[in-house]
């Protein structure tokens, strides 16, 4: 999920990474497709057990859409001085505001999983204000290089903007 976290954006004032899966979510409708035509097909013959197969096979793609198939979206705009996180999945749509000027960095989240190897996630770090703490981006951990991309992505930018304005890092 978060390896296909991508820069959309990146300019002095904003900053926007996102994650649309469309690879998972046109690979899961193919999924529920090839359990669903079938099943009917089996159905309109008359034999009745072709709606277990559809019911079975789509009801499973549907949960793993449902479950696994979430776009993901950070924005950081500094003349709104905003951080705002978004998720829309089937299940609806959320978003997280915090004020920029609060944003320390961005770190790497870490925890073992239960094969012994160790699992990332990216998280904010806000230095002050109401919101102060650790803010994960994405919910889920993952072994891939993402976490790291995404961290990186987003301390460098953070770096260069007070290189330009000559603020000090934090």
């Amino acid at each position: 999920m978060l390896a296909s976290m991508k820069v959309t954006r990146n300019t002095p004032d904003q900053l926007i990474l996102a994650n649309t899966p469309w690879f998972l979510g046109t690979a899961l409708i193919l999924f529920i497709m090839a359990f669903v035509a079938p099943g009917l097909l089996i159905m309109y013959d008359g034999v009745w057990q072709g709606s277990i197969f559809a019911i079975a096979g789509g009801g499973m793609g549907c949960i793993a859409f449902a479950v696994f198939v979430r776009r993901t979206q950070l924005i950081l705009d500094r003349p709104g001085d905003n951080i705002t996180m978004r998720w829309r999945s089937v299940f609806g749509f959320k978003e997280v505001r915090h004020k920029l000027s609060n944003l320390a960095r961005a770190e790497l989240e870490s925890t073992q999983s239960s094969k012994g190897g160790t699992l990332y996630r990216p998280v904010l770090i806000l230095s002050q204000g109401m919101s102060a703490g650790t803010h994960p981006i994405i919910p889920s951990y993952t072994n891939s290089n993402g976490p790291r991309r995404l961290v990186d992505s987003v301390n460098g930018w953070l770096a260069n903007a007070r290189l330009d304005s000559g603020t000090p890092n934090a």
